[in-house]
């Protein structure tokens, strides 16, 4: 075979060896511009399905906060009231069907009134989630605490504004950074969404799954995707257990409210307009309902109390469903108590 025949043969082999490497070469990128699209596909869905419910279990759990803390500031008027009734009997705790509520305590009403009046006028420009934030901790905890120290060493009743709420935050997260606690930031992760808004799940979790970028190989990627994907999951099955157990306690704290609000105005109308202010003076009904006003009123502040959200040493935090579950239970009682009085 002569021999230009022989190279040309091998030169046709290599060639075809080389466009037969191309062709996989050309395969392989192709698939992993594939793997890539399907990763970031994969990672904008699931953070997108993220933010989605983040944001309504936001709203719904700011609704409740400032609830709570409208409910705890009208405390002041009730004992205002409750101070003008002369030789009124000891409101001790009350005991409904196995139901124990606490008794009446005048200056701890007046305390938590304070602190809720100072936490809801710092609401107006704060961010969303706040007032959620303190339904998580427990409104009460949350209103009592306005009543501290700031880090500072000023007091936070004596702030305003978002001062008295960050100031708060801080405290409930542990103190300042300055002086060795967690600050506003340890505060907005123990009762919320990290960075956005109120701290309803553990830092972590949240900076997993919104602040990590993937990587610029394939497999990588699509790995790191994936994980973001099972991570979710988990954090929309919590914030789904949370939205329903949140509006279970907010039709409850409403019926409540709505209780409440019905027997404080007619208290108002036999003090002021009616100007009946010894106790002996009162009827039978009137003595009733004023009774079931104050046993109203520890409901509604042992409610406040209730921490809707439990911090947990996991990277998610519990849902407090017990607790919300067992409230309902006494609600249940305590309004078919007071419907004896035929207030409403």
């Amino acid at each position: 075979m002569p021999l230009p025949f022989i190279i040309g043969g091998l030169a046709a082999a290599a060639a075809i060896g080389g466009v037969g490497s191309g062709i996989h070469g050309g395969m392989k990128m192709k698939e992993a511009n594939d793997t890539m699209k399907l990763a970031k596909e994969i990672q904008e869905r699931a953070i997108n399905d993220f933010e989605r419910k983040n944001k309504e279990t936001n709203t719904l759990m700011d609704e409740v906060g400032k609830k709570e803390l409208k409910v705890l500031a009208s405390f002041k008027e009730f004992s205002e009231l409750m101070e003008k009734i002369q030789n009124k009997p000891e409101f001790k705790e009350y005991s409904i069907d196995g139901v124990k509520l606490p008794a009446y305590e005048e200056e701890k009403l007046k305390d938590v009134s304070v602190g809720a009046a100072v936490l809801l006028g710092g609401l107006g420009g704060a961010a969303t989630g706040t007032a959620g934030g303190f339904a998580a901790a427990g409104a009460t905890t949350s209103a009592i605490m306005a009543l501290g120290t700031a880090s500072t060493g000023t007091a936070i009743s004596t702030l305003s504004g978002a001062a008295a709420t960050n100031a708060t935050l801080a405290a409930l997260g542990g103190g300042a950074i300055s002086a060795g606690g967690g600050g506003m930031a340890l505060g907005s992760a123990i009762l919320g969404g990290a960075t956005l808004g109120v701290g309803l799940l553990v830092g972590g979790v949240i900076f997993n799954v919104t602040g990590s970028k993937l990587s610029d190989k394939a497999d990588e990627a699509y790995a790191q995707a994936k994980k973001t994907e099972r991570e979710v999951e988990k954090i929309l099955a919590y914030l789904k257990e949370l939205c329903v157990t949140s509006r279970t306690f907010k039709r409850n704290l409403e019926s409540v409210t709505s209780a409440y609000k019905i027997r404080l105005e007619k208290l108002k109308n036999i003090l002021i307009y009616n100007r009946k202010t010894d106790w002996n003076q009162f009827s039978v009904e009137e003595k009733l309902m004023t009774k079931n006003l104050v046993m109203l009123v520890g409901l509604l502040y042992r409610m406040c109390r209730i921490k809707l959200v439990l911090k947990s040493e996991n990277d998610l935090n519990t849902v407090n469903k017990t607790e919300v579950d067992k409230n309902s239970r006494e609600v249940e009682k305590a309004l078919e108590e007071v419907k004896m009085d035929n207030a409403a």
